[in-house]
This record gives C-alpha cells, structure tokens and sequence, in this order.
C-alpha cells in the first residue's frame, strides 16, 4: 500500500487505498479483510425444538419452523378472541333483554329472599341463563336504569362482524397465513429499515493462501534434514561452466540433497520409512536467505518416534494419470494414483501397508509407462515395466517386486531414464556406472541380474542412484566423512563387474550412503 485517502463526504464514507506497482489488489483485500475490521462475520448456530426435540436448521428450515410458530400463534390468539367475543355477545343479549324489561327486572329484584333467590327467578321470567342471571343480578338498580340499549345493540352488531371474521380465519388455513403475512408486513414497515449488510450466496472463509501471492520458488533440503525456500530470482541463470552461487549454507558433513524449483502453492509430499506420507504447502516452508542452512523439518511435521523421511517430491496436481510408485526393503513394490493421495491431514495418511519389519525405501512419479529399478544389498538388481505393476489402492501391501536371497534387502528403486547410467556404490567405497541398457527388462517378482560383483574387498552395496554424466555425488561414511565426485570423473563399465574405488576408507570406517547432488543448487535452469 503506497497512500491512503479519505473521501468522505455528505454522501457517506469513502477511503481510497493506493496500491504499489505491480501489486496483486486481491491478496491486498484479502489481507484487508482478515486483519482489520472492514469485514466480520459471525456463525449462527440455529438450534431449535421441532415436535419436542432439538435439532439444528438451516436458514430454510428455520424460516419454516417460524412460520409454523406464527400459525399456531394467530390460531391460539384468534380462539382466545373468539371465546371473549362469545362471552360478551352472551352477556349483552341477557343485559339487552333485562333493559327491554325493567320493571320487571326491578319487582323480581324488590321480592327476591338471596341472591340465589333471584338468579333463579331471573332464569324462570326472562328465560336467561346462569351466567346472564348472575351479570344482571350483580347491576344496582340505577346502573339497570342506566344501560343504554342503543349502544348495546350497536356493541352487539360489532360483535357478531367481529365473531364471524374469527371463525373465517379458523376455517381455513390460508386465512391463518395471510394473516401471518399482514403482521409481518406491518412489523416491517413500522421497523424495517435499509440493509446495510450484504447477504452472499456463498462466500468462503478467507484463509491462509487467499493472503499468500503465488510466486516460483526454489525449495531446498539437505541430506540431514534442513528446508527451506527462496526466491527464483536468488539463483542466477548461468552458462554450463560458470562458478554458480551459493545455494545453501550446511555443516560439514550436510549438502543439499533435493531441490525444487515449485510455485509457493504447490505440495511437497513427504514419505517416511514406516509407510507414512506427509503434506506441506511450499509457503509453509520458512522463507530463508541464501547462506542459511534452513530449518529441520522435523519441526514442520509430526514425525513419530523412530520416523525417518525417505523421500521427497513435489506436485503441482494430484492427477489420476500419475502415479505413485513404493518399493520396501523386503522387496514390495506398489503403484497408487496420485489422485488418491489428495486429501491431506497434519498427522499424516498411510501411503501403503507394511509387514513387521519392513521399511519403505524409495518413491518415485511416474506415468505408469515407464521401467522401474529395484537393485539389492547383494548386487543384483531387476528392471522391470510399470504395466506389470498393478494398480492398488493407498490403504494395500503392494505386490511382489523381486525375489530376495538370504539376507538381502532391497536398497534402492530408481525410474529408468533416457541417457542416463546407474551409479552403484559399496560399503568398502568402491563404485561402478552402467548403462541402463544393459539391463534388459524382466518379468515382475524375479531375482534379476547381476548389478555388481560383490566381494570382501568391495563389500555389500550400499546404494543406486540414476546419474547423468553432467551430475554429482557425495558418499558419506560411519565416520562422518564426505568425500563429492563428479559422476563423468566414474567410468562406465560393464553390469557385471566390481568397479573402481570412489573413496579411501580408513581402517574399520564403511561407506554408508550415496546421494545425488541437486543439480540446481549451482545453476537454476542449467539442466
């Protein structure tokens, strides 16, 4: 907001607010309307009792069960007048008769012993009935005298008009609802006055992301844990050889590991070991500087004890025609439409089913077309077609991926791509790459092929990663060592041979993971 002016006039109120260049006016107004008082609004709980029992309505409903009210309201009122005007006709009938015959009324009055005596002899000679005997028994002599028979028959011609518009309005119950609609015209125009409230058709509560400006950013996450976002803008665009900048500032032995360049409203999904996904919107991460490290994400989502995140991805949409592909260390592999996974919540949803002792070890989006790789703790590995894999719910098990030996796991699942070679690394530090295309695809839930010779000098495999010859890596070892290698500097070898050393261990230190560097955190838009 660059200024703010005040218009007001005799017309009524008037403020300008002037925007700066380039500014979104809706996120202003949003803003606007969530901070300060230019708009409020309140829920209604409209609780009522229908046939004795409580229940909430809605508007319609609420409007209906008023009405009702309001019959039954003109019905119990327009009895009770009736009753009063019936009352009153009888009474002036027995009044108009002991005027017509007064004197006579006066000798029976003058002869009478009581007044029991006397509402008896009024009965007898005037032929009135209890209650009419009683009223003209109650009258003095002069105020007998005094009754005015004009008036009185003009007061009962009244009351018979009177009585007989009741009993119209009890005959029929469009009568009632008119006159419902009479007495609430009239409270309108003696009390209504001009809304000065809008009522919508339906309006949304502003939350968060109406406030937030969707803008590109670049979401980093290091090996240990550490996220954050920046602005696009942060990252120079720079020609193939350049120096690159700074993109994070990490310990030692952290690195950026994941990186992604998203809108501040995307998602970023993230799977944990126990088969657990999590959601975060990219502005819920912390905006940071380029030098700082970022913020653990475990304090942006509620992990449970002995939860590790294994992977990381980011979706604009959850479409049907994506899919998401799991493989365990016990060698299950299940692919899930994306679409399944669109409905949030804090505490997280199970992305699949794992059995005791299972650990979820990598996710991947594919297209449901594409070959996926599984490789294992004993060198071998499986390429295998997505089509093979069968579509299963988010709530199942998964299916048999690829048959393991004794005492191997699963490792690692990479999507095969196009020009790209499989980087395989042991836990003695040696390493090999091979070309996708020497691994020729098989059938789903068999042993595979061999992926490296294992040996003691080479030990077990401790990771895969799809590189491209343009990438890098680290490999970090028990004793916080990390030693970053340019993947063109790995010769490509056969599937079947045991590799060349990576890294230089100490006595008793062991290799422990591989990673594959964010490409991007030199050079936004270089690849």
């Amino acid at each position: 907001i660059s200024d703010i002016r005040d218009e007001s006039d005799k017309d009524g109120m008037r403020i300008v607010i002037d925007l700066k260049k380039e500014e979104n006016s809706q996120i202003i107004l949003n803003n606007l309307y969530k901070h300060t008082s230019m708009k409020t609004s309140f829920g209604v709980i409209m609780l009522a009792l229908v046939d004795q029992q409580p229940q909430i309505l809605n508007l319609k409903g609420m409007l209906a069960q008023y009405v009702e009210y309001r019959k039954k309201v003109v019905v119990r009122r327009t009895k009770f007048d009736l009753d009063k005007a019936e009352s009153r006709l009888h009474l002036l009938e027995g009044f108009m008769k002991a005027r017509k015959a007064k004197d006579i009324v006066l000798k029976i009055i003058k002869d009478s012993e009581d007044r029991e005596d006397l509402k008896n002899n009024l009965m007898k000679r005037l032929k009135l009935s209890m209650i009419q005997a009683y009223a003209v028994g109650d009258l003095r002599a002069w105020q007998l005298t005094k009754l005015e028979l004009n008036r009185m028959e003009e007061e009962y011609k009244g009351l018979l008009k009177f009585i007989e518009k009741l009993k119209d309005i009890l005959a029929d119950s469009r009568n009632v609802l008119a006159v419902v609609k009479e007495e609430l015209l009239d409270i309108k125009t003696r009390y209504g006055d001009e809304r000065r409230s809008q009522i919508i058709a339906k309006q949304a509560e502003i939350n968060i992301e109406d406030l937030i400006k969707d803008e590109e950013v670049v979401v980093t996450m290091s090996h240990l844990g550490y996220v954050k976002r920046l602005p696009v803008t942060s990252y120079k665009a720079q020609k193939r050889g350049g120096k690159g900048v700074t993109g994070t500032e990490t310990k030692d032995d952290d690195f950026v590991e994941d990186l992604f360049v998203t809108t501040t409203k995307d998602y970023l999904m993230f799977f944990t070991n126990r088969g657990k996904v999590y959601w975060l919107k990219v502005y819920e991460i912390p905006e940071a500087g380029r030098y700082s490290k970022g913020r653990p994400i475990v304090n942006l989502i509620k992990l449970e004890t002995q939860e590790q995140i294994t992977a990381a991805i980011s979706v604009k949409e959850f479409k049907a025609t994506s899919f998401v592909v799991m493989a365990t260390k016990h060698g299950m592999i299940k692919k899930t439409k994306l679409s399944e996974f669109s409905n949030p919540r804090s505490s997280g949803i199970i992305a699949l089913r794992l059995r005791d002792g299972d650990e979820l070890i990598g996710v991947k989006i594919t297209t449901g077309k594409q070959d996926v790789m599984m490789a294992t703790r004993n060198g071998y590995s499986l390429r295998t077609k997505e089509n093979d894999i069968r579509e299963i719910g988010r709530s199942g098990i998964g299916v048999k991926g690829m048959k393991l030996g004794k005492n191997d796991f699963i490792i690692g699942m990479e999507v095969a791509a196009e020009k790209a070679s499989l980087l395989t690394v042991t836990e003695r530090g040696f390493g090999k790459r091979t070309d996708l295309g020497a691994y020729r695809v098989q059938g789903r839930g068999g042993k595979g092929l061999i992926n490296i010779k294992t040996s003691e000098k080479t030990g077990l495999v401790i990771g895969i990663k799809e590189v491209h010859n343009d990438d890098e890596v680290m490999v970090m070892t028990t004793s916080g060592v990390v030693i970053r290698s340019k993947v063109s500097d790995i010769r490509m070898t056969g599937r079947s041979t045991s590799g060349v050393r990576l890294i230089r261990l100490a006595e008793g230190d062991k290799a422990t993971a591989v990673a594959r560097l964010a490409s991007k955190d030199e050079e936004v838009g270089g690849k």
